[in-house]
């Protein structure tokens, strides 16, 4: 196949298709007070800062994300509804740590025990979702475990839906990113997580928020808090301001103090320092089809993607369009037939793929008949 390469200056900017972080020179690792922390733009998967992204920690109720994510689903598929009546089991009413004291037969609707494990971080309540949704806590531990390799979480392994300590229940800050990242897709779990103050058992138990973050910090979305004497203090905080969505992770602080002002000091430097570009799509030209029914392809690829741009830097982006000269028939629809490269300098910041927008079938005698056929008939 011949191709043929014309490059066009636009405004553009950074995006990932590598988890390498841009050194953080605003930030030194002894300004975050934490063994283990990232910052990622939710958007794009960006890593910003890194400190031991890696590194497998125990991460106390953080690890409720997941828990959250596949409960979340499965409202989305229909398996289970907001309005669906629970039944405490002496399994989930065991549950220790920070809970809403969940005795056996006792009955919640899934909404309430979505608020108590969000907002109060309960694990009674996070095992009692778990059961509804999957039987057993075992089966739903195989769920999640099985969304870790899904989502590329390859420092991850869960032992419960809790994040309460327990040998081998590990993850890591940027696994953290990873899942929290796939739960903030979930736009409706922020009606939760953005809750400072509610109540379950028509108003009984007050719920309080355990993120702070939530009434002090601009643009904040969640997300979620977690404490252990393993784990140390944690949290995943999201963000969003303008089109900019970033989560910043802290794993293992010895104080609550120190992973709230770490946390909010990386979200800090993020939006300080990047913003998101929309950059016009270049004009793509037909693209002459051989031997088909018809004479050329109309080529189509992402309209004005969304890219991470570090500020003042918009200017030095290019995009290098590569397109096929012609195609030979058959073309299918949505054929890759070239593709567009994003770069800055001589780093490849993001490429998109370049498809046929329509089929074209190879000419036949069989297909020149029925077309003569069919314009005999029209007249």
């Amino acid at each position: 196949m011949n191709w043929k390469k014309r490059t066009i200056s636009m405004l553009t900017a950074v995006c990932l298709l590598a988890s390498v972080a841009i050194p953080a020179g605003a930030i030194s690792n002894e300004e975050i007070k934490a063994p283990a922390a990232v910052l990622v733009e939710a958007q794009t998967g960006k890593v910003l800062y890194e400190k031991n992204p890696h590194e497998q920690r125990p991460a106390a109720s953080i690890t409720k994300v997941m828990t959250l994510l596949l409960v979340m689903e499965a409202i989305d598929s229909g398996k289970i509804a907001l309005t669906d009546t629970v039944s405490a089991s002496a399994h989930a009413a065991s549950m220790g740590g920070s809970d809403i004291w969940l005795q056996q037969g006792e009955t919640m609707s899934v909404k309430d025990l979505i608020k108590a494990t969000v907002i109060m971080s309960a694990n009674d309540a996070a095992v009692a979702l778990a059961e509804h949704v999957a039987g057993t806590e075992d089966d739903f531990l195989r769920m999640m475990n099985e969304k870790a390799k899904e989502l590329g979480m390859n420092d991850t392994t869960f032992k419960n839906c809790n994040g309460l300590d327990e040998d081998g229940h590990l993850t890591s800050a940027y696994d953290v990113a990873l899942m929290s990242a796939a739960l903030l897709r979930h736009e409706e779990i922020t009606e939760y997580t953005l809750t400072w103050i509610d109540h379950v058992r028509d108003g009984k138990t007050q719920l309080v928020n355990t993120n702070k973050l939530i009434r002090s910090y601009k643009g904040i979305t969640g997300l979620k808090t977690g404490t252990t004497s393993k784990a140390g203090s944690c949290i995943s905080a999201s963000a969003k301001r303008g089109e900019v969505s970033l989560i910043a992770v802290i794993l293992g602080s010895s104080t609550t103090d120190d992973r709230f002002a770490s946390a909010a000091k990386l979200l800090d430097y993020g939006f300080a320092n990047w913003s998101m570009a929309a950059p016009e799509t270049p004009i793509l030209e037909l693209v002459p089809v051989k031997n088909g029914m018809k004479s050329s392809v109309e080529p189509e690829t992402l309209a004005n993607p969304s890219i991470l741009v570090p500020k003042g830097k918009e200017s030095e982006v290019a995009s290098q369009v590569v397109l096929s000269e012609s195609l030979e028939a058959p073309v299918e629809k949505g054929q890759v037939i070239g593709k567009i490269t994003y770069k800055l300098g001589e780093e490849t910041l993001l490429e998109s793929n370049i498809q046929a927008k329509e089929a074209v079938e190879k000419i036949t005698f069989f297909s020149v008949f029925q077309l003569l056929c069919s314009c005999m008939i029209a007249f």
